[in-house]
């Protein structure tokens, strides 16, 4: 593999990992989106469900994205 080949491929792991990082972040700065009660989940209001919910998510997504920047120090 040339350089320049590497090259694009690590441009390209680098903004996949960036959207990847921004994804709950822009998530979580839409609350009036998830501000509400309704609907329940076990007796959980949404608001609450719905943030641990993406909590899990936000873990999963920034584990990609390390993986993606760091590809050989697994």
């Amino acid at each position: 593999m040339t350089a320049e080949v590497s090259k694009r491929v690590a441009a390209w792991r680098k903004v996949v990992a960036g959207i990847l990082f921004i994804i709950p972040w822009i998530l979580y700065m839409l609350l009036p989106i998830y501000n509400t009660v309704q609907p329940e989940l076990g007796g959980v209001p949404f608001f609450y469900w719905f943030q641990t919910l993406w909590l899990v998510i936000s873990s999963i997504l920034f584990i990609i994205a390390v993986l993606l920047l760091y590809p050989s120090k697994r």
